[in-house]
Parts: structure tokens; sequence; C-alpha cells
């Protein structure tokens, strides 16, 4: 799925290098340019994954996380259910960060039933332990 040539996907890889360099202003205007001129589904999905990253605040990230999660759930393919797991992960931290362990909770379940969807690498051996230790986190938390 991933073409190069395809203007998000380089303004995305440009805010990656930009990343890379601490320069997180300038990536973070390569990402919203990149939300701006998506006209897909995964694109807007993928502008929106990177958008997140670097939000000021955390209602501010789950607002893009859970962006970044609806488009990826309306794209019914392999690889983008290879990424369910990161992204149900990524908007469950964002709930327990601000204090609601149910929601948290919920997400980061969701999240594990879709680890079979992971690959057996590095990647997939990371979110799943991240899952894992997340529900450890959460679940000691009376909601």
């Amino acid at each position: 799925m991933f073409d190069s040539e395809n203007p998000v996907n380089k303004l995305c890889a440009e805010g990656m290098m930009l990343e890379g360099e601490a320069k997180s202003q300038e990536a973070l205007k390569c990402f919203t340019r990149a939300w701006d001129i998506a006209q897909n589904d995964f694109e807007r999905f993928t502008a929106a994954h990177y958008v997140a990253r670097h939000q000021a605040d955390v209602s501010g990230k789950l607002h893009w996380d859970k962006t970044a999660l609806d488009l990826a759930l309306s794209i019914d393919t392999s690889e983008v259910k290879a990424l369910y797991p990161s992204l149900y992960l990524n908007v469950a931290k964002c709930h327990e960060d601000m204090g609601d362990f149910k929601l948290a909770f919920e997400n980061y379940s969701t999240a594990k039933q879709y680890t079979a969807f992971l690959p057996q690498d590095g990647y997939g051996d990371m979110i799943k332990k991240g899952v894992d230790a997340g529900i450890t986190r959460v679940r000691g938390n009376e909601f």
C-alpha cells in the first residue's frame, strides 16, 4: 500500500525526517499539510496518525488518535488490520493518561483482540507488550 510517489506519503516521510532531527514544529507542519491534501481514507488515516504524535496535550492527541483509528476501521485490508492494535493502544493510553480507566481498559482489551494481525517480529512484540502492560496498569483502578 505504500506508494513513495504519493504526495501525502512524501510529506509524512519528510515529517519523519524532521522528527529525527528534533524539529517537531516543522514535522507537524508537514503532517498537517499531508492531512490538508489527503484525498481518501487511507491518506487521511496516515496523516492523522502522524499529526497525533505532535499534539501539545493529551486531549488533542486523543482527538487525532481516534480520527486515525476511525479512518483505519473504514479500510478493510489485512495491512491496515495489522495496525489496529497499535491504534487502539494509542487511544487507550490517552484515556489512561486522562484518568478514564474504564475507556482505557476497553481500548486496551480491543487492542488485545487484534494482536493476531500483528507481524511476528520486534514491532509485533513491542505492541503486544504495550497492550499487556496497559491492561495490567489500568486493571487495578476502579471503574
